[in-house]
């Protein structure tokens, strides 16, 4: 949003290529939220705009996928990992659209504390002693942003919150999944994880019960350019750029993100954030960064950033 893993291929002295990859995307997944209010604005919902616009970018890599008989065999990690990016995916544009957007992103980074804790389930990894004191300080961080000073509990009080926190969640669910079957072919999971954004996106509209939206063709061409020059440009810009860049440097370009997501959120919308995010959201990140960067070796998996 994007702690998924790849093995790092090398580091080649020119950086210049995977440095501007990154920052596209971190840019994009910072200001995503402004063309998702439009659109929205414009008669277009944020389930519409993710089923159209991932479907658009599925039908794009459809000829370059390999690997579909393998599915088979892993079905039930695929299942978790596509019903775990969609809901992310879903949550974390509904947060940034009903709540405050560098709010939502602050949140959501805890998405690194939350691997760690599955890993330890589903992969059986160890947590090492500096990782526990790790976790608890963003712990802290998020409850310091969720204290409510009328209500005197540390608990999320919004929709807004809930959406952005099960998003980081499930965001981490989704990677630990791609960890679990690092064997398959990068296009194959990815485009997975596109499908399962657009099939929570269709089972929302359903249940909902939205109509086709009554919107003109130009802003179905704005949906579309949207799936394709962003959500799957950006995906895979930052595919390439975490496979050519080493982690902890990997890890300081995609804080981008939360720059970009700020300065828009201030400039376009009007956004200001009071000092328990200020604190609490630093907390978030410098944990988050720690434990996404540190003991990370060569040739072996680092983090990515949305899914």
């Amino acid at each position: 949003d994007n702690y998924s893993n790849v093995t790092q291929t090398g580091s080649p002295e020119n950086h210049w290529l995977p440095v501007v990859t990154l920052l596209y995307s971190a840019a994009f997944w910072g200001v995503v939220w402004y063309p998702t209010r439009y659109l929205e604005v414009n008669g277009i919902s944020a389930f519409w705009l993710t089923s159209i616009g991932y479907a658009a970018a599925i039908l794009l890599a459809l000829p370059f996928i390999r690997g579909y008989r393998s599915i088979g065999h892993h079905w039930p990690h695929y299942l978790v990992m596509m019903l775990a990016a969609g809901w992310a995916n879903q949550a974390f544009l509904l947060a940034m659209i009903e709540g405050t957007v560098v709010r939502a992103m602050l949140l959501f980074y805890m998405a690194p504390v939350w691997t760690l804790i599955i890993s330890r389930f589903v992969l059986d990894e160890h947590i090492v002693r500096r990782n526990y004191l790790l976790m608890a300080v963003a712990m802290a961080g998020a409850l310091l942003m969720l204290w409510d000073p009328e209500l005197k509990n540390p608990w999320p009080n919004s929709t807004a919150d809930w959406l952005a926190l099960t998003s980081g969640m499930a965001f981490a669910l989704s990677n630990v999944m791609i960890r679990k079957i690092q064997d398959q072919p990068v296009l194959l999971k990815t485009a997975s994880t596109w499908l399962g954004v657009g099939l929570i996106g269709a089972g929302a509209i359903l249940i909902r019960g939205e109509p086709v939206p009554d919107a003109t063709a130009q802003t179905f061409g704005l949906v579309v350019l949207l799936g394709v020059a962003g959500f799957m440009v950006a995906t895979l810009a930052l595919q390439y750029g975490v496979t050519h860049m080493p982690a902890q440097k990997s890890a300081v370009l995609l804080l981008f993100e939360l720059i970009a997501g700020g300065i828009s959120a201030w400039l376009l919308a009007g956004e200001e954030i009071g000092m328990a995010e200020y604190v609490g959201g630093a907390m978030i990140i410098v944990s988050g960064y720690l434990v996404a960067t540190r003991g990370h070796r060569k040739n072996e998996p680092i983090p990515e950033g949305h899914a």
